[in-house]
């Protein structure tokens, strides 16, 4: 038996989760799967409060970001909530 080869454990290995492809802002981009809403706003840089989302034209309130799971094809848009009367 050669020592520097590993005895093989049975347990299949895990693959990295395939990407989807969304519309952000009208320009295409890859997200790992699984990725939510709330995730997409933080890792542009944008603080929660700082903008409102939607998702395939209808709103997604802040509170509902981390639940919303971002699939193919999905079309979102981030913008500046407008403040004043």
């Amino acid at each position: 038996m050669n020592m520097n080869t590993p005895e093989p454990t049975g347990r299949p290995t895990a693959a990295a989760p395939p990407d989807v492809t969304i519309r952000l802002d009208g320009a295409p981009r890859s997200v790992p799967a699984g990725t939510t809403l709330a995730d997409l706003v933080g890792q542009l840089g944008h603080a929660p409060q700082a903008v409102s989302t939607a998702v395939n034209g209808e709103f997604v309130a802040r509170a509902g970001r981390a639940a919303r799971l971002l699939g193919e094809g999905d079309t979102v848009l981030l913008f500046q909530p407008i403040v004043g009367g």
